[in-house]
């Protein structure tokens, strides 16, 4: 285990074991995972370089590995350091230091740049994520006059609608990674030293008879998973799995999941380019490019030859369950249901929004390769939940969700803080309010104005209403 990733230095053992001479802990708990994206993925990748006998680890997953219908599954993920809260901003530095130096990850990290085009008010957020820079000490970032944008990278950004923007700044050390390719391989890493992989869906969540404690979950095939602890880590899929068990339990709408994280979805939009086309991007040395609030466009490779445009204006899928509770999913469960029928006024906006407007050059008479609704589960301030299930004295039961659109470039790192929860261990204090169950729910967001946030990221419609009057 590289000690870029764990912190601990390398471990010892024979090939497959993580403890010492591959010697059994009878004492180890069994621990049981519920979703293989960013969080449950690296949390089994932790828990396999800790455990004395990784077999006692399960994680389950409806897709086979990498998981494509998950939120951390993609051609690309951008990987920064570059964010207004001091706390994600020292996690990405632990997290890119493993992209970057570590065997296991840096086959799959490109760092490339990004140039950030600020569109808010007063350019609040870039000053605030530049202050983070000038305050640890180390600035990597330097001015881009707008001016000068159409010009740069070999011209690339040409034709870029620029007039919502106050500034923009680079930062080199920030890129992208293939994260369908880094995913599946810690998975691989955590496997091959005897963590269970099970592909299949879980349909239920099987509480005790005195409901003090979950003893594990039934899944379609109809067995029953059992462990010691178990660990929710189903993105924006969490609180449709938990509104059940939340039933049962009679707890209140204010104290369920769905006040903690709503599953948000945006559109992804790919572009395909020619293999000429990716040289001259690959020679231009192009950046992400960060498109204020309206999107986001991620270089090509040769491998994928595809050109990813984002557009952030984001909205929810509300559904009633058979109980008659109110939640936020995503439509279906399969991939194919987040690339068909995608209403084509969610295509229009982006058309218009972005794919119009940021290097259209690459745009301009060409049709998208394929679309992608995006979902995944967003928190009231954007921290992530990591933490016990608080209600009814559930004593076994924990959740590690909530990545708001920003969780996957800790892939290498996020498993590492899951463990010291499971373990009834504090991550400090920062870190264990940050990820903590919130009193205040969903209300929590327009409590913390301090802090900038990408505010077209927050959801202001439904699905339902995509082609109405609704506005974003």
């Amino acid at each position: 285990m590289s000690h870029w990733i764990s912190g601990y230095g390398s471990s010892s053992g024979p090939e497959g074991k993580s403890g010492s001479k591959g010697k059994v802990n009878s004492n180890e708990p069994t621990v049981l995972i519920i979703g293989a994206g960013t969080f449950g993925t690296s949390t089994a990748y932790h828990l396999a370089h800790q455990y004395r006998d990784p077999s006692k680890v399960t994680i389950v997953d409806r897709a086979d590995s990498p998981p494509k219908p998950a939120a951390a599954v993609d051609i690309n993920r951008v990987v920064r350091t570059d964010y207004a809260k001091p706390l994600y901003s020292n996690l990405a530095y632990e997290a890119w230091h493993a992209w970057y130096w570590s065997g296991e990850l840096q086959q799959y990290f490109h760092k490339v740049g990004w140039i950030m085009m600020d569109d808010t008010d007063d350019s609040s957020l870039s000053n605030a994520i530049r202050r983070q820079f000038v305050d640890r000490g180390y600035d990597p970032t330097e001015d881009i006059p707008l001016e000068d944008i159409e010009t740069k990278w070999d011209g690339i950004m040409k034709g870029t609608d620029l007039q919502d923007f106050k500034n923009a700044y680079f930062n080199e050390e920030t890129g992208w990674c293939d994260a369908a390719g880094a995913t599946h391989r810690f998975m691989q890493i955590a496997t091959g030293k005897g963590v269970n992989r099970v592909s299949t869906d879980v349909t239920e969540i099987i509480l005790s008879d005195d409901q003090s404690s979950v003893l594990g979950v039934k899944t379609a095939d109809g067995k029953e998973l059992k462990a010691d602890k178990v660990l929710i880590a189903a993105g924006s899929w969490t609180s449709s799995l938990l509104s059940p068990l939340e039933d049962t339990l009679s707890i209140s709408v204010e104290d369920r999941t769905e006040n903690q994280l709503r599953a948000i979805g945006v559109l992804q939009i790919y572009y395909p380019v020619s293999s000429q086309e990716v040289q001259r991007l690959e020679k231009a040395k192009m950046p992400v490019v960060i498109y204020g609030q309206k999107g986001e466009v991620l270089p090509p490779s040769s491998k994928n030859k595809l050109l990813k445009y984002t557009h952030n204006q984001s909205f929810t899928n509300s559904v009633t369950t058979q109980s008659g509770a109110k939640i936020t999913a995503p439509v279906g469960t399969a991939y194919k249901n987040q690339t068909d029928d995608i209403p084509d006024s969610l295509k229009s906006e982006a058309e218009a929004g972005v794919l119009s407007r940021l290097l259209p050059e690459f745009t301009k008479g060409k049709k998208p390769d394929h679309w992608r609704v995006c979902y995944d589960a967003r928190s009231p301030t954007e921290d992530f939940l990591i933490c016990k299930y608080p209600h009814k004295g559930v004593s076994n039961l924990f959740v590690a969700s909530g990545g708001s659109s920003h969780s996957y470039k800790f892939l290498p790192n996020a498993g590492k803080y899951v463990l010291n929860v499971l373990n009834g261990k504090s991550n400090g204090k920062e870190k264990d309010e940050a990820w903590a169950w919130k009193e205040q729910g969903w209300d929590a967001r327009d409590r913390t104005p301090e802090q900038p946030k990408l505010g077209a990221w927050a959801p202001k419609r439904d699905l339902k209403d995509v082609g109405t009057k609704s506005k974003l």
